[in-house]
C-alpha cells in the first residue's frame, strides 16, 4: 500500500483548513477570514465618504491592498488544494471569491473599479457554514427548499394579487379621475400597489369619500394579503428534514452531504 507523499499531506493539510469546519484550526482560520471580510467591507464604505478619504486615503490604500492580497493567497490555495479546480472556480463561491478579489486589480487600470469590492460582502454567506452553526444551516437550507416548493403557489398568490391591483386601479381611476391625480390607469394602478403592500408614499391620494372608502379596504387587505405567503413557506417549512453537514468533498467541492457520510455523493471521492 503506498503511503501518502508530503506533497498529498501539505494539500489534504490545505484542504481540511480552508474548506472544512470541523476542525481548531479551520475553524480559527475562517474567523479570520470573516473579520477580514468585514474589515475591507467597512474600509471600501468609509473610502466612498471624501472627508475621511481625504484625511486617511494612504492608509485606507495600504489595508485595502494588504487585505486584497490575502484574499489573492486565499483564492489561490483554494485552488491548488483541490484535485478539481474548475469544479471551485466556476461554482457559487468560487465566482464569489473571484469577484471580491479582482475589483482593486482593476482599479490599476480603470479609476474606481476599487468600489466593486464591495462584493466581499457576499463572501459572509460563508458565515453560517464556517462556524457549523447547525440550527442556522437548517433553517436556511430549509427556507430555501420551503421557498423551492411553494413556487407554484405563491406564482399563483402573485398572479391573483396583479389581478386585483389592476381591477381596482381601474375602478379608482374611474372614481377619482385626472383632476385627483389619477391621469391613467397605470398610474391608478402604481397606486393600488403602493397602497396594497401599505407602502403608501403618498404621492397620489383619493379625494372623494368613495375612492377613500376603497382606498381603506386595500390597506386593510394588504396586511391579510402579508400573511398568505408567509402561511403558504412555513406550511412547506414543516415537511421538510435536512442534514447539517458541512463537509466538502476534496475533489470536486460539492457541499451538502449526508450527516456521517464517507463518501461524497456527486464523485465517490473518500471524505476527509
Amino acid at each position: 500500500m503506498n503511503k501518502p507523499t508530503k506533497k498529498t499531506n501539505w494539500k489534504v493539510k490545505i484542504h481540511e483548513i480552508i474548506y472544512e469546519a470541523d476542525t481548531k484550526e479551520g475553524k480559527l482560520f475562517d474567523v479570520i477570514l470573516l473579520i477580514a471580510i468585514l474589515a475591507s467591507i467597512i474600509l471600501v464604505m468609509l473610502e466612498s465618504v471624501k472627508s475621511f478619504d481625504d484625511k486617511y486615503h494612504n492608509f485606507l490604500n495600504i489595508s485595502e491592498w494588504v487585505i486584497t492580497i490575502l484574499f489573492t493567497i486565499e483564492y489561490i490555495l483554494r485552488i491548488i488544494s483541490i484535485k478539481k479546480p474548475f469544479k471551485y472556480i466556476f461554482s457559487f463561491y468560487g465566482v464569489i471569491d473571484f469577484l471580491s478579489t479582482i475589483p482593486k486589480y482593476l482599479s490599476i487600470f480603470f479609476v474606481g473599479s476599487h468600489h466593486f469590492a464591495a462584493f466581499r460582502a457576499l463572501r459572509l454567506l460563508r458565515v453560517f457554514r464556517i462556524l457549523k452553526l447547525g440550527r442556522y444551516i437548517g433553517a436556511s437550507n430549509k427556507l430555501k427548499l420551503a421557498l423551492k416548493a411553494s413556487k407554484a403557489k405563491i406564482a399563483v398568490f402573485i398572479f391573483f394579487i396583479i389581478i386585483i391591483c389592476i381591477i381596482l386601479g381601474t375602478i379608482m381611476y374611474m372614481i377619482e379621475g385626472e383632476e385627483n391625480g389619477y391621469t391613467s390607469i397605470p398610474t391608478s394602478v402604481y397606486w393600488a400597489i403602493v397602497t396594497l403592500t401599505t407602502v403608501g408614499f403618498g404621492d397620489i391620494a383619493p379625494q372623494t369619500p368613495l375612492g377613500q372608502l376603497i382606498a381603506s379596504v386595500i390597506m386593510i387587505l394588504g396586511y391579510g394579503i402579508i400573511a398568505i405567503p408567509t402561511g403558504i413557506v412555513s406550511s412547506e417549512m414543516t415537511k421538510t428534514t435536512l442534514d447539517i453537514n458541512t463537509q466538502t468533498c476534496p475533489t470536486c467541492a460539492a457541499e451538502k452531504h449526508k450527516d456521517k457520510a464517507q463518501f461524497c455523493y456527486n464523485c465517490g471521492s473518500k471524505l476527509n
